[in-house]
């Protein structure tokens, strides 16, 4: 059957062939910053290398690997039109849980799903990738851009990423190395980073509140809270671990499920981890989000981070020194409760026993008190 009508091109279908290879040439520079010395070849390979003879040095090298997005933040840097720092998000959720078991993050590559490709817009996209990919000291050997037209508004685009990194056997991180007796060490966040977001941008919108709305407890207004970019802390963990006068036995990255779940994610089920509220004030964005929704708290702890990013399990003689090193890199940090002997542990009868969660069959966690007034 032959047709008689007009030609249709890839163009006319919605995908501008051209425009990626323009985008491709504008993010050239960040991109090649963002690199590693085991990185063979450069951008625009099928495949991403790296020289796996690295690895030599390891006794016993374990792969570690992880792939996220960053959820329905994206729609605040669409409608913000700032696409810079969304990148940092993709990044830390990325590379940070590979952190977790002490593994050092290697290479990333990401995809970038789009409704129309415009060059400026995806630069900026994948700069901010490159960049958080330098500060974490993590290659960025890879990557694709898609145009979707017709599934995707002209508009709108989602990422992903996905990490690889490598641990020596005998320093891997996690429940099997912690003990009663253990601290639990809070690192702050930047923010609510990137989890929570289709609940934020509920109550925002049953608010009626805009995006350029100033809000005095923020010093700035509402976007430009919201669309703070997430902390990546994996440069700062891996000189933690290597810190002479420092034994850390687990760390756990406060993401999706909040810091009980995620804090019993990395504790052995023969352990009660009891944590304070009252050693911490959440900064405003987390109190304001909560009483504008009418938010209950144990829905809001459950989803957002509330201004604790990271922790770190310990013994307690190593807490000083860790919170010094910490400091050191300006993350600041505190003691935010400990670790009990389940068998025979004082629990609180009014407040949830968290045990594990995802899946793990790991530690339980109860979360007490009442945070001091801001």
């Amino acid at each position: 059957m032959s047709g008689q009508g007009e030609q249709i091109t890839y163009a006319a279908a919605g995908v501008d062939v051209e425009a990626g290879d323009r985008a491709v040439e504008l993010m050239k520079a960040d991109v090649r910053r963002a690199t590693r010395p085991e990185v063979l070849g450069g951008l625009g390979g099928f495949a991403g290398m790296f020289d796996a003879s690295a690895l030599t040095r390891f006794e016993r090298p374990v792969l570690a690997s992880s792939t996220d997005g960053v959820g329905t933040k994206v729609a605040i840097a669409q409608a913000l039109d700032q696409h810079d720092t969304i990148g940092f998000d993709l990044v830390g959720m990325v590379v940070d849980d590979i952190v977790v078991c002490g593994a050092e993050p290697l290479f990333m590559t990401d995809y970038i799903a789009c409704g129309k490709v415009v060059p400026e817009r995806i630069a900026a996209i994948v700069g901010g990738i490159a960049r958080a990919c330098q500060q974490a000291g993590v290659a960025l050997v890879g990557g694709e851009t898609a145009e979707h037209p017709g599934l995707l508004g002209p508009d709108e685009y989602d990422v992903a990423g996905a990490a690889t990194g490598v641990v020596e056997y005998a320093d891997v991180l996690g429940p099997d190395r912690v003990t009663a007796g253990d601290v639990v060490l809070a690192l702050e966040s930047s923010g609510l980073h990137s989890n929570g977001y289709s609940l934020v941008r509920r109550i925002v919108s049953a608010a009626g509140w805009e995006l350029d709305r100033d809000v005095p407890e923020f010093g700035r207004t509402l976007g430009e809270e919201l669309l703070t970019p997430t902390r990546v802390y994996a440069a700062d963990l891996l000189a933690l671990i290597r810190s002479d006068g420092v034994d850390v036995h687990s760390l756990s990255h406060v993401t999706g499920g909040g810091l009980a779940a995620n804090l019993a994610r990395v504790l052995p089920d023969t352990v009660l981890a009891r944590v304070d509220r009252s050693t911490w004030t959440p900064p405003a964005v987390f109190s304001t989000l909560q009483q504008l929704g009418n938010v209950p708290r144990d829905d809001i702890e459950r989803t957002l981070n509330m201004g604790v990013g990271f922790v770190a399990v310990l013994p307690a003689a190593s807490v000083d020194r860790a919170a010094a090193v910490l400091a050191e890199r300006g993350i600041r940090s505190w003691a935010l409760g400990d670790v009990q002997a389940l068998d025979g542990a004082s629990l609180d009868s009014g407040a949830e026993v968290v045990r594990g969660a995802k899946g793990v069959d790991g530690g339980s966690v109860q979360v007490l008190g009442d945070h001091p007034s801001a």
